[in-house]
């Protein structure tokens, strides 16, 4: 019999080999405790000893589990407790947790939309039938009952002045809306006119539109519709307010103001006279295009001024 012993502080291995059997004892000191454990085993894992080439396939022995049996107590103390509380554990499978999206989805989002097509809740108010104030949300009081004074329709239809008059890139020539209000300033005298909105105003998904009368000493002269687009939600409020200003330019064709903008004579006369029509290219994205402005006018930002290359030819190196 033939024994091998390796000793450390704390463990020894002692191996003893017999003609027909090998024979393993390991000791180790366990942690938090004052007494030693040990475990042999005393298997014939290795099989029989090579004798014959008839008993070479057994003679292997089984490496994994030996080594599994020399695992210390606290390990396989706490494998057998894991495995105790995940059998009792109760069986949530068919339970799913809530998506991702949902459980970190904004509580902005999460709420509902209100729907702006029905009015933004700003009706005027409805006077009462016994009211000596005029409603002028359903009235039409003075509507057509004189003319205005000499003085007051001399600045109403005054001509307008060149200078005045604005073009659009796409060729449109309009009066500015502050230009309007002076010409009433003119006509009336500051506070002796006005706009009263005769409904709610109306939101649709890219359009403020709301009705308005124009009032001026004390007697209605006309209704019109104003409408402006918008791009964003955060661009309602000014939408409204030029839905406001497109009403004012709008009632203001029935008192005779501005009319040469709807002459399509005097249009072509104006654009032949004062406006031209250039190219530009976008300075950040760098696309050309042809746009209409004042011939007093200079190109704008985003915009630079592009001059072509010359066709043809005839046409120097």
């Amino acid at each position: 019999m033939a024994s091998l012993l390796f000793q450390k502080a704390g463990w020894s291995l002692q191996i003893s080999k017999t003609s027909r059997s090998l024979a393993v004892t390991f000791t180790t000191a366990l942690p938090r405790r004052d007494h030693h454990r040990t475990i042999t085993s005393a298997s014939e894992a290795s099989g029989r000893l090579r004798s014959s080439p008839r008993d070479a396939p057994r003679r292997a022995p089984d490496n994994s589990n030996l080594r599994r049996e020399f695992q210390s107590s606290r390990v396989y103390q706490a494998h057998q407790a894991r495995a105790a509380s995940t059998a009792t554990a109760p069986n949530d499978s068919t339970q799913q947790p809530p998506p991702i999206t949902d459980r970190f989805q904004p509580q902005d989002e999460a709420l509902p939309t209100e729907d702006l097509t029905a009015g933004l809740g700003d009706k005027p108010i409805i006077l009462d039938e016994k009211s000596r104030q005029v409603d002028w949300a359903r009235s039409f009081h003075g509507l057509s009952t004189e003319a205005f004074s000499k003085e007051a329709a001399e600045a109403l239809l005054a001509p307008l002045e060149p200078e005045d008059i604005e073009v659009k890139p796409d060729g449109i020539v309009y009066l500015p809306e502050i230009k309007y209000r002076r010409i009433l300033n003119k006509a009336f005298g500051p506070g002796a006119w006005g706009l009263a909105p005769r409904g709610e105003t109306i939101v649709t998904a890219k359009a403020v539109t709301r009705e308005y009368a124009l009032v001026a000493l004390g007697r209605l002269v006309s209704v019109a519709r104003g409408e402006q687009d918008y791009f964003s939600p955060e661009g309602i409020p000014t939408a409204v307010e030029g839905c406001k200003s497109n009403a004012l330019m709008r009632c203001c064709k029935d008192l005779g103001v501005a009319s040469e903008l709807w002459d399509p004579r005097f249009i072509r006369k104006f654009i032949a006279q004062h406006a031209k029509e250039v190219w530009v290219e976008h300075q950040q994205t760098q696309k050309r295009r042809k746009i209409w402005m004042r011939k007093d006018d200079q190109v704008r930002y985003p915009f630079k001024l592009y001059t072509p290359p010359s066709q043809g030819f005839g046409r120097k190196p």
